[in-house]
C-alpha cells in the first residue's frame, strides 16, 4: 500500500468562540472566531487506499470502529475521492492523544489529520487554504487546526471562503493550563447543544453581535501583544457563549461542581498578582490562559485541589505535519 501516508495534527482551543451553524451541510458558521493551536494535545492519522478491500475500515486507538463512526469518516473521505476521481476504499488508523469527546477538541485535531493524510495518499496536494475548506465539512473547529498559533475562522459568505488564515505564531511566551475535570464522553454533544442554543436562547442574536466587536479586540490586543487583554477578551467571550446555552430551551449546562472550583482559583491568583484567564467549551474542562513562564505556578496552586494527571501543561502547536509510518 505504497500511497498510505500519515499526518499529525494539533488540536486548538477556541479564544473566540465558534457555537452555532448557519448552514449545517456545509458546517458554515454565524459568526467567526479565533483560536491557540496547542502541542499537548493531537491526533495521528494514516490513510491508505486499497482496491483489495471491499469497504472502507476505520481504526480508533487499535480498534475498529462500527458502522456509524466508519461511515462518517467515509462520507468525509468521499469530499477527497470525488475531487480526485478515485472510487478506492480505504483503511483509517486514528490515534487520539486527546480524550474524545469530553471537550478538549478531539474532533478538531481528528478530523484535521484525516484531511491531512487524505490530502496526500490521494495526491491531490491541496494549498493550507483549500485543505483548511475540506478540514471544515469535517468538523468546523477542525479548520483551525491546519494551522500553528492564533489562528481566525473566517466565516466568508459560502462554502469557498469560509476557512481559516494564521493570525500570529504566539512564540511570545504564550501557553495554557488545560484543567480535565473530566474526560468522560459527554451526555450532549457540541453539535446538539450549538443546534438546541441556535434555536432557542434569546440570548443568541446579541452573542453573535458581540463575538464580532471581540474577535476585532483581541487581534489587536494579540498584534500588541498586550496578554492581560488578550485574556480579559478570552475570559468574556467563553463565559457569553455559555450563557446563551443557560437562555437555552431547556437550558443546557455543561459546567460541573469542579468546572466552578477551577475558575474561582482562577481569579485568586490573578488577585494574587498573576495573569491567567480560563474559557471553556462544551463540556466540564476548563483551559487557563496563561504565560507559558507562569504555567508551573498556576499548576502548583491547582495541585492544592486536583490530581497531577488532571492537569496539562501546553504550549502553542504548530501547523499539521506529516509524520514517518
Amino acid at each position: 500500500m505504497s500511497n498510505a501516508r500519515k499526518v499529525r495534527a494539533y488540536t486548538n482551543i477556541a479564544l473566540i468562540k465558534y457555537w452555532g451553524k448557519r448552514d449545517d451541510a456545509l458546517i458554515l458558521p454565524t459568526s467567526s472566531s479565533l483560536s491557540l493551536t496547542l502541542d499537548a494535545f493531537y491526533t495521528e492519522t494514516a490513510v491508505s487506499f486499497d482496491a483489495s478491500c471491499e469497504k472502507d475500515t476505520f481504526y480508533l486507538n487499535d480498534k475498529i470502529q462500527d458502522e456509524a463512526a466508519t461511515l462518517k469518516v467515509s462520507r468525509f473521505l468521499n469530499l477527497f475521492r470525488e475531487t480526485a476521481g478515485l472510487k478506492t476504499p480505504a483503511t483509517i488508523r486514528s490515534t487520539n492523544y486527546v480524550p474524545t469527546a469530553a471537550g478538549l477538541a478531539s474532533s478538531a485535531s481528528g478530523m484535521a489529520a484525516l484531511a491531512g493524510a487524505a490530502n496526500l495518499a490521494t495526491g491531490l496536494n491541496l494549498s493550507p487554504q483549500e485543505l483548511s475548506i475540506f478540514a471544515r465539512q469535517g468538523s468546523g473547529s477542525a479548520t483551525r487546526s491546519v494551522y500553528g498559533g492564533f489562528v481566525e475562522w473566517q466565516k466568508g459568505t459560502s462554502s469557498a471562503d469560509s476557512y481559516a488564515v494564521k493570525v500570529d505564531d504566539a512564540d511570545w511566551d504564550i501557553g495554557m493550563v488545560v484543567v480535565v475535570v473530566n474526560k468522560k464522553q459527554k451526555e450532549l454533544s457540541s453539535r446538539e447543544g450549538m443546534k438546541q442554543t441556535v434555536t432557542t436562547s434569546p440570548f443568541y442574536s446579541g452573542w453573535v453581535e458581540s463575538t464580532a466587536v471581540d474577535l476585532v479586540n483581541i487581534k489587536k490586543a494579540i498584534r500588541d501583544q498586550d496578554f492581560e487583554q488578550v485574556g480579559e477578551i478570552t475570559e468574556s467571550n467563553g463565559m457569553k457563549m455559555h450563557g446563551t446555552m443557560l437562555g437555552a430551551n431547556p437550558p443546557i449546562s455543561y459546567w460541573e461542581p469542579d468546572s466552578v472550583v477551577a475558575m474561582q482559583l482562577v481569579r485568586q491568583l490573578r488577585k494574587q498578582g498573576i495573569p491567567c484567564y480560563f474559557t471553556m467549551d462544551a463540556g466540564p474542562n476548563v483551559k487557563v490562559l496563561c504565560r507559558l513562564s507562569d504555567s508551573q505556578k498556576i499548576k502548583t496552586a491547582f495541585l492544592n485541589y486536583f490530581n497531577e494527571e488532571q492537569l496539562i501543561i501546553s504550549g502553542p502547536g504548530s501547523d499539521l505535519k506529516e509524520v514517518s509510518l
